[in-house]
């Protein structure tokens, strides 16, 4: 996850929807429209945003359960401190370079 991930997901889950312009002009990410808009689809490929309407994104639970610090995105599964973890599989990716969501850069 990369900060600007985390600000996405910080901005979307104090705003019910929005568009990589309407973060870029309404909140303090300091990104270009484009770039914003890339890492909302890695986002929404990886279950964290769903996209409502053309570019227009939403926080999904799992997207909320990571702000909350109950999914880890190093492994993708969910922190229960009560059971141990949880059952989800992990995003798969086209090639290797496109890891950047699970802790690349």
């Amino acid at each position: 996850m990369t900060l600007l991930d985390d600000r996405i997901l910080e901005y979307l889950s104090e705003h019910e929807a929005a568009s990589p312009t309407e973060m870029k002009k309404g909140g303090p990410i300091k990104f270009s429209r484009a770039y914003i808009g890339r890492r909302c689809k890695k986002l929404k490929e990886n279950g964290l945003l769903r996209e409502i309407s053309d570019a227009t994104y939403v926080i999904t639970d799992d997207g909320e359960a990571y702000l909350d610090g109950r999914l880890d995105t190093q492994e993708w599964r969910y922190i229960n401190e009560d059971a141990g973890s949880v059952d989800r599989e992990p995003p798969t990716t086209d090639s290797p370079g496109e890891s950047e969501v699970n802790g690349g850069s």
